[in-house]
């Protein structure tokens, strides 16, 4: 099994950028696939955006919830085993741990949380008004 560090989290203004990093150790994920979830307080654990390898296309395909589009971008550096997630513009209801998953065999959803077989503990990230 894969272990996932997260890191990158912290105390923000309104419309400032933070850029999240997840390393994996173990063994290589640049055939996973990665997402990112999120949970705010007294919520449930969301999905947010998502990385996933077509080997029949040969690329990466993007995934993301509408209330972060055009904000935040995941992407990947396969050389530091690492998935990153750059957040712009940033509100206070993006304010939640911040989670990365790996999924070592694409299930047929990016966006069901169940599907992922490895997680990190976590970072936060506090987005004041």
């Amino acid at each position: 099994q894969v272990q996932l560090v997260e890191s990158g989290g912290g105390l923000v203004q309104a419309g400032s950028s933070l850029t999240l990093s997840c390393a994996a150790s173990g063994r290589t994920v640049s055939s996973d696939s990665m997402a990112w979830f999120r949970q705010a307080p007294g919520k449930e654990r969301e999905f947010v955006a998502s990385s996933r390898w077509s080997a029949t296309s040969g690329i990466y395909f993007t995934d993301s919830i509408d209330s972060v589009k055009g904000r935040f971008t995941i992407s990947r550096d396969n050389a530091k085993n690492t998935v990153y997630l750059q957040m712009n513009s940033l509100k206070p209801e993006d304010t939640a741990v911040y989670y990365c998953a790996a999924q070592s065999k694409y299930s047929g959803s990016v966006r069901d949380q169940r599907r992922y077989d490895s997680w990190g503990q976590g970072t936060q990230v506090t987005v004041s008004s």
